[in-house]
């Protein structure tokens, strides 16, 4: 049971690093449009193609950092919290990664083309080619459910942690659980020996 000592680790450095691929997959082409009339064919970004992309993953990484100092009950609500957006984003991505639709490319083909409407841009796109972006953020969004539903399973073996931020306690008591790194460093802060 050692992944479940670490599990506070565990799944605070997989929620930031599936945040972290969202924020920069967002940034970065996700679907290139390949035109009828032969033109430059057009890229299109995550946050554009998708736009809860880059919310949500900001979202993601907030619930990363607030896991690493979160209590007990906190700890469910923001794995399932995790769970639920992970699968929200894996809803939302999948279909730009394996078909995707001409309403996520319509705002960029009309900015170029100044046609607007189904029909229009029907006649407008010939084809509408995903890159490997929309492939790593399901990656991201696949750590992401697999973390969460860990936090979920594991939250109430986690050490404790995060006394400091505690409404009512003082950084000064002494914790009847196990220290991790962080508390230990604490009591050493404020002359107290951890060890004993």
């Amino acid at each position: 049971m050692r992944l479940a000592a670490r599990g506070r680790a565990t799944a605070v450095l997989g929620f930031l690093i599936a945040g972290a691929l969202g924020i920069i997959s967002s940034t970065q082409t996700w679907l290139v449009v390949h035109r009828t009339d032969g033109a430059e064919p057009l890229s299109v970004a995550g946050a554009d193609a998708l736009a809860l992309l880059a919310p949500l993953s900001l979202a993601v990484l907030a619930l990363g950092a607030a896991l690493s100092i979160s209590g007990r009950v906190l700890r469910h609500l923001l794995g399932a919290l995790g769970l639920a957006a992970g699968l929200l984003l894996i809803a939302l991505t999948a279909p730009l990664a394996f078909a995707p639709p001409a309403s996520a490319v319509a705002p960029a083909v009309t900015d170029a083309t100044g046609l607007a409407g189904s029909g229009a841009l029907d006649e407008t796109i010939a084809r509408i080619a995903p890159t490997v972006w929309p492939a790593v953020a399901l990656v991201a969004w696949a750590l992401l459910v697999v973390v969460a539903a860990f936090a979920l399973l594991t939250a109430r073996r986690w050490r404790a942690g995060g006394r400091r931020y505690r409404a009512g306690g003082s950084a000064h008591a002494h914790s009847s659980g196990p220290l991790d790194p962080v508390d230990s460093w604490d009591e050493l802060s404020h002359g107290t020996d951890p060890t004993n």
